[in-house]
């Protein structure tokens, strides 16, 4: 009997929960995975846009200073979370 109260009392809390759950935060969790990836497998030479939408190229990368080429000679500095997407992988040297 008492089991009957509780889930007609938490019930409909607890579903609301579980909605939330699957909707909102496991699919941003997985999003964020994904972009700590990206950013922990940047290198030299991948091209790249950063949030701000400037496109280079990377030149060097020093713990969270990532060294960006973006036109001939032109070079500028951001930290590593400010990259937003990688647009082409470096070639592999052989």
């Amino acid at each position: 009997m008492n089991t009957t109260i509780f889930l007609q009392q938490f019930g409909p809390i607890i579903l609301i929960f579980a909605i939330f759950y699957f909707m909102i935060i496991r699919p941003q969790q997985k999003r964020e995975k994904e972009r700590r990836n990206m950013l922990d497998s940047l290198k030299e030479g991948d091209e790249i846009i950063t949030i701000g939408g400037i496109f280079g190229r990377i030149l060097n990368i020093k713990d969270d200073v990532v060294t960006l080429e973006v036109g001939d000679k032109v070079k500028i500095k951001v930290t590593r979370s400010a990259i937003g997407n990688v647009i082409k992988r470096a070639e592999k040297e052989k």
